[in-house]
């Protein structure tokens, strides 16, 4: 019998084993992007390039600024992204000082990382105005903007902090503004030609320049340095995948760029459909794919948002009312319970999204720890709240009858309690709706995709497919806990509190 136990134990293992290494071997390759244009374009050009070659792989589009994808690269949560060689030298290795191409390949093999050759065109940083204020101001070099204190600009944010960015700029031209604001890179377009502000950051391949008829302000000290797009990839990929990367090198130029851009962000086509046909122009090859139709996306995105805030929301109650229990019966408990859960909720929900990556990568688990953090505040001070707020005297009838601690929680306090308990959980319900739709800026999906997608194409019709699915959603949860209170909560307590 033992013998015939430990064969099964053993066939067990090894077809959990041999499961396992066949879901690995059927795990796509992870090509990420960052969140503007041009980078998803080479997502999507990646992605279908790496099909192309017989290999599966997926695109997790839009997930940050440069850090976030290059942390997710090292810790394997995505295999490749595109970035730019002046990127690599000046922000995320600019403490090595690496003057040459081949410095940059050796300090990444050092991280177990790799580097294409580059695509064929350099999408350095400019300072762009419009020309009406150029002209009127006199001002045609970044040396120009010295005496102008008075200009209003609106940077990127990640150009307003990283080191080849606006510090290092402000240094080498003497600048001293006095307005300087952090935006949204396409936010910053619109704000630009409304006479918001007057000086912004620009990608050299951005199709707005044209678009708006910006003025670009000479480089005169020439600070900014080359930025030649490159693919980034882990060294383990598989060699079929790292030939069909190198395939791409060289193939593209800033004129080029700048059209693909145009297509997506000025006349509206999808980028994978642009994707599909540069390669096709490349390679000779009529490429499959499927354009995703409104049903398709609301789909996903619903399935995705309520995976995030219903997983979050059970492991907030799970762990929100037992923590609230234990405030209302000892005092000394109740003071750090509370002020632990109240300093979580001061942290600002950007910051507490990218505290999560180091711990979890990126996508839905990082999403959901934070969803979760966020929504214990109001069920821990609402079970508290309700659990206090009992008379004395029913406690004392309740000791009176004999009923053990447990009973007593469980028959007279919960359902006293369970106004407050329910008004919490609703409360924070609506709060994790709303805060879900930030997880799209680290892969997790949701309504906030459409809503991030919207932002940076200009296309209020995506926006509001995010926003109006999320507010509705909120609405219905309310409903919802008003039907669950009509149901748990006895008619006399609802009676009573409306009496009040």
């Amino acid at each position: 019998m033992k013998r015939k136990r430990l064969t099964l134990t053993l066939c067990v293992i090894v077809t959990a084993l041999f499961a396992a290494a066949a879901v690995a071997q059927d795990d796509p390759i992870r090509v990420g992007s960052k969140k503007f244009t041009e980078s998803v374009i080479l997502g999507e050009i990646t992605t279908l390039q790496l099909e192309r070659a017989g290999v599966s792989a997926e695109h997790q589009r839009e997930l940050g600024g440069t850090r976030v994808l290059f942390n997710a690269l090292l810790s394997g949560d995505i295999a490749v992204y595109p970035d730019y060689t002046g990127t690599i030298r000046q922000e995320i290795l600019r403490e090595l000082e690496l003057p040459t191409l081949d410095a940059i390949r050796a300090a990444l093999a050092e991280r177990g990382l790799r580097m294409t050759e580059p695509l064929g065109y350099n999408n350095t940083y400019a300072l762009g105005m419009t020309p009406e204020k150029a002209r009127e101001l006199g001002i045609e070099t970044i040396s120009d903007l010295r005496d102008h204190p008075e200009l209003r600009y609106g940077f990127t944010n990640e150009f307003l902090n990283r080191g080849d960015g606006w510090p290092s700029l402000r240094d080498a031209y003497s600048l001293n503004p006095d307005d300087v604001t952090g935006m949204d890179h396409d936010l910053a377009y619109r704000a630009l030609a409304s006479g918001s502000i007057d000086v912004m950051d620009l990608y050299s391949t951005d199709a707005e320049i044209a678009y708006y008829n910006l003025a670009v302000l000479e480089d005169d000290r020439a600070h900014f340095t080359t930025y030649d797009a490159v693919f980034l990839y882990r060294a383990d990929l598989p060699p079929e995948a790292i030939r069909a990367l190198n395939e791409l090198a060289g193939r593209f130029d800033a004129d080029r760029m700048r059209t693909l851009n145009k297509r997506v962000k000025l006349e509206g086509e999808s980028e994978i459909a642009v994707a599909a046909s540069f390669l096709e122009a490349e390679f000779g090859e009529t490429f499959q794919y499927v354009e995703s139709t409104l049903a398709s996306r609301l789909r996903t995105t619903t399935l995705e948002h309520l995976t995030l805030v219903g997983v979050a929301m059970l492991l907030g109650i799970l762990v929100a009312l037992p923590l609230g229990v234990l405030a209302a019966r000892n005092a000394a408990a109740g003071a750090v319970i509370l002020g632990a859960v109240g300093i979580i909720q001061t942290i600002p929900s950007l910051a507490l999204l990218v505290f999560m990556i180091p711990l979890l990568g990126i996508a839905a688990p990082p999403a959901i720890a934070a969803l979760f953090l966020y929504s214990l505040l109001p069920m821990v001070r609402n079970t508290h709240a309700g659990l206090t707020a009992i008379p004395p005297s029913l406690r004392e009838s309740a000791e009176a009858l004999g009923l053990s601690p447990p009973d007593r929680l469980l028959h007279i306090d919960l359902p006293l309690a369970s106004p407050s308990i329910l008004a919490g959980v609703k409360t924070s319900a609506v709060i994790t709706i709303g805060f879900a739709t930030l997880g799209a800026l680290i892969g997790a999906g949701g309504y906030g995709q459409p809503i991030l997608t919207g932002i940076r194409l200009d296309d209020y019709g995506l926006i509001l497919e995010g926003a109006i699915p999320a507010a509705g959603l909120a609405l219905l949860t309310q409903l919802l806990f008003n039907l669950i209170e009509r149901l748990l909560v006895p008619r006399g307590l609802r009676l009573s509190r409306s009496g009040d």
